[in-house]
């Protein structure tokens, strides 16, 4: 199971939100490169950002801090966030990203979607952010009628190799992962699942991994201590 630290880029700063509110951010450092390198340096090989202020308002605001990150760390970076047309997916690949991640796009835009995926094979993810089983988009602010499980079947057959799915109920809150949709999603064959929200410890991510997830996202739980990355990247890898 491959580990993804995590690092939300808004005004250029690392933060977090509780449950994607975006007034409910917490300022963890005013230099997400340094972030970047802090996790690198105890052994992680993956990193995993969110352009929040992308997602809001559909710009790269933070692109530069991104492709920074990129250059200097050398990890292998997915990241999403504000990325609904083609220059932007080449933007990043150009700067080295390894995985663009799409989110609204990929449910307004199905045609968008398939050609990317046609075109980039598995350099393109999908983030399925679900509140109350439901896909969220634009920054989690708006909630469509679509059964998220259910999307997911139909990005698997679209040809999408991996989702990233994200409770939003459990995102940021450190009370633990929805394992049960997790081990839902494992069902589904073909489609390799990155599970994202909440998790909150060791002993979860053991659970997760049981499950037959094929990575996982930590964010607060690194930053509060609650997770100490080089023991999990000792016991799972980068």
């Amino acid at each position: 199971m491959i580990l993804f630290p995590a690092i939300d880029i808004r005004n250029g700063n690392a933060v977090r939100l509780l449950r994607g509110d975006y007034s409910a951010e917490t300022v963890y450092s005013a230099s997400p490169l340094s972030v970047a390198k802090e996790f690198s340096a105890v052994g992680a090989k993956h990193l995993h950002l969110v352009d929040l202020d992308g997602a809001r308002d559909g710009e790269l605001a933070n692109f530069s801090t991104v492709s920074e990150i990129i250059a200097e760390t050398g990890m292998f970076v997915e990241i999403g966030g504000g990325i609904r047309d083609e220059s932007r997916v080449n933007r990043y690949l150009e700067a080295g990203a390894g995985r663009v991640i799409l989110g609204t796009a990929a449910l307004e835009d199905p045609a968008f979607l398939k050609d990317m995926v046609r075109k980039y094979g598995r350099q393109i993810a999908v983030g399925v952010d679900a509140r109350d089983g439901f896909v969220a988009t634009h920054g989690w602010l708006r909630t469509s009628t679509v059964n998220s499980i259910d999307f997911c079947k139909n990005l698997r057959d679209t040809g999408v190799s991996t989702v990233i799915y994200t409770d939003i109920s459990k995102d940021g809150a450190m009370q633990g992962t929805n394992l049960p949709v997790y081990k839902e999603l494992c069902k589904i064959s073909g489609l390799g699942v990155v599970a994202s929200g909440g998790i909150s410890s060791i002993p979860e991510l053991r659970e997760l991994k049981d499950a037959g997830v094929e990575g996982a996202i930590l964010g607060r739980s690194l930053y509060t201590g609650a997770v100490n990355l080089g023991d999990a990247v000792g016991e799972f890898g980068g």
